[in-house]
């Protein structure tokens, strides 16, 4: 094999086209897991996570941009130099909460269809990419509600619907599926004050193309914030993210340490709402990532209820 074939291969285990989302799949890149790092996009959500709205249809949207120029290893420290990632995505997300009942719960289901671009410059390789990315669907979606607490529960499934192939540094799809049970829960005091966090723990299959297993994943979003009237909210959120298995390659563990990745980030979030309308702009610098890019995330979310 040629050494600019050598070369290609390994970025690809190890990047493996570093996508941002599966699809709100969306996640960081990462060079722990094979597609970057988890299929969902780290810290898409803030407020009210826990919180399934009335019965009736609405649409959200995530407009997303991550960037970082530091692949961390093992230990924290750069990994390779000449590293360059960029991801912008625009997520298009789906949600029907039905008038029924499931054991006590509103039952809801939803879509999310994420458009992603992605930008990838590694020691001396590059590559780009933009399309349709791997799909998300989730049949049953149950919230239950009281006065200050409200917790959600679901099981997402990301389908690998994105365009892929082996031999690219980028690629939209990260061609495995991804099974995802959710818990989301808040607390909404009388005052204001809130508490939210977002629960999360993937179970995926292999790439059949690759023969690579990504590691199983436990990652959480949180926000601790204030609500100052009906219309603004204020606070601190972000995301935990940790690889709970190693990766795997043919049955055998990736490496000595199996490439398990982790990361945190922590930045302000707003949120302004009019009528059915909901305004969030989110920042969330990364910190203490391991086998992983680390950098920054910015959101802008719109919701609208019809």
């Amino acid at each position: 094999m040629k050494n600019g074939e050598t070369f290609r291969k390994a970025l690809i285990v190890l990047v493996a086209a570093a996508v941002l989302l599966g699809p709100i799949a969306l996640t960081g890149p990462v060079f722990a897991t094979e597609g970057g790092g988890g299929a969902y996009p780290n810290g898409a959500e803030d407020f009210m996570m826990g919180a399934l709205p009335p019965p009736g249809t609405y649409f959200k949207n995530y407009l997303t941009y991550y960037t970082a120029s530091k692949l961390n290893d093992n230990n924290g420290n750069d990994l390779v130099a000449n590293f360059d990632l960029k991801v912008a995505a625009d997520v298009l997300r789906f949600i029907h909460v039905t008038n029924h009942k499931i054991l006590g719960a509103n039952w809801a289901v939803h879509t999310l269809i994420p458009l992603v671009y992605q930008d990838v410059k590694l020691g001396g390789g590059k590559d780009d990419r933009s399309g349709l990315g791997d799909i998300i669907v989730d049949p049953i979606i149950l919230g239950w509600h009281s006065k200050n607490f409200h917790a959600t529960a679901g099981l997402d499934i990301y389908i690998p619907s994105g365009s892929y192939n082996k031999d690219h540094l980028a690629n939209i799809g990260r061609n495995y599926w991804t099974f995802e049970p959710i818990l989301g829960i808040t607390y909404l005091s009388d005052s204001g004050f809130e508490l939210s966090t977002k629960l999360m723990y993937d179970i995926n299959t292999e790439n059949d193309d690759t023969k690579y297993k990504s590691g199983q994943e436990f990652h959480a979003d949180y926000t601790i914030g204030y609500h100052i009237g009906k219309e603004w909210a204020v606070g601190l959120g972000g995301y935990y993210y940790y690889q709970t298995t190693e990766d795997e390659l043919d049955g055998a563990k990736v490496g000595s340490t199996g490439f398990e990745g982790r990361v945190f980030a922590i930045g302000p979030v707003v949120q302004y709402g009019y009528r059915n309308m909901g305004f969030t702009f989110k920042w969330q610098p990364e910190f203490e990532a391991r086998n992983k890019p680390e950098g920054d995330k910015f959101w802008f979310n719109f919701v609208y209820a019809f």
